[in-house]
């Protein structure tokens, strides 16, 4: 009798303990799959991964101190063996370009989790991508329809470890807190945000603020 495979273990991170809950018991539900970790945002997933076993990580996109599109990037460094999902309630071209530059390898609404997640989780696991239903049209319309109008397809203007200062520092956490979260010194977190500051032509954390609100790493 051929010997049973171990279910994948899921590590989960959502900073709504409601969503965490609901997700938990769709995947949890299913004999091949298993959350073994929660998180409630991108540092704390992070911390799961190296203490706990996983081979799937289902992150959040928006969540506090570091998003899942952050995590992602982190964990992809950390674990490139590590399959990741995005869950997120944003139907949005630029984070779904930004969830594969970061290592994800498939992309679902929270609108048709129930639906959608099960398929994501195996494919991933399996080694493929998973797209929600009519994501690979839109995103081809929306980039055709933007290059025939002449506007630039912005490129990254932000280090990936500049944008996870500039979010905790818009956040309110002190230089301490920072370098507490990306196990760095504080000594680097302070060039970082001179950098910021220098490259961005802005004055103060006000400003960053408002820059990290605009480019959707807070929520207003």
């Amino acid at each position: 009798m051929p010997e049973e495979k171990a279910p994948t273990r899921i590590l989960l991170a959502d900073d709504h303990a409601l969503v965490r809950r609901g997700v938990r018991l769709i995947l949890d539900g299913e004999p091949d799959l298993e959350v073994v970790a929660e998180a409630g945002d991108g540092a704390e997933a992070i911390a799961m991964a190296r203490d706990h076993t996983v081979d799937l990580a289902v992150l959040d996109v928006a969540m506090p101190r570091l998003t899942g599109l952050q995590a992602a990037r982190e964990l992809s460094a950390l674990q490139p063996h590590l399959r990741i999902l995005m869950l997120t309630m944003y139907d949005n071209e630029q984070y779904f370009f930004e969830a594969l530059k970061a290592g994800a390898c498939g992309y679902v609404l929270k609108s048709v989790a129930d639906r959608d997640l099960l398929d994501a989780c195996r494919a991933a696991m399996r080694g493929e991508s998973f797209l929600y239903p009519g994501a690979v049209t839109a995103l081809i319309r929306n980039y055709l329809d933007r290059t025939r109008s002449g506007e630039e397809i912005p490129g990254r203007i932000l280090t990936a470890r500049e944008e996870e200062v500039l979010k905790l520092v818009a956040e309110g956490h002190s230089s301490k807190e920072i370098a507490e979260t990306l196990f760095i010194s504080v000594k680097t977190v302070q060039r970082h945000r001179a950098n910021l500051l220098h490259k961005l032509g802005l004055k103060d954390r006000l400003e960053l603020t408002r820059y990290a609100i605009r480019a959707g790493l807070i929520e207003p």
